[in-house]
């Protein structure tokens, strides 16, 4: 869904570990990025596709688009794809 445009934001848990890449170091301001790449699988080659990173908020998912009810998440708001 995210690669046909369907889907223009992608879930984290609000964990620890996504909370240390996420948020800058001892603060709960988030990090600012410049774009968001999404792999598919660990191989070398793998396919990947790169997005301008628009956002990230905390909130509830849309279970439509696999969140679970009523659980928080960093929610991460794509801009357009970029040419991978």
């Amino acid at each position: 869904m995210i690669a046909s445009g369907e889907k223009k934001e992608e879930y984290r848990d609000f964990s620890e570990y996504w909370c240390s890449r996420l948020l800058e170091r001892g603060s709960w301001n988030v990090r600012l990025f410049d774009t968001v790449t999404f792999y598919l699988g660990y191989a070398k080659n793998r396919p990947s596709m790169t997005f301008r990173w628009f956002l990230t908020t905390l909130g509830e998912g849309k279970p439509e688009w696999g969140a679970e009810p009523h659980k928080k998440y960093f929610i991460i708001h794509l801009g357009e794809r970029l040419e991978d």
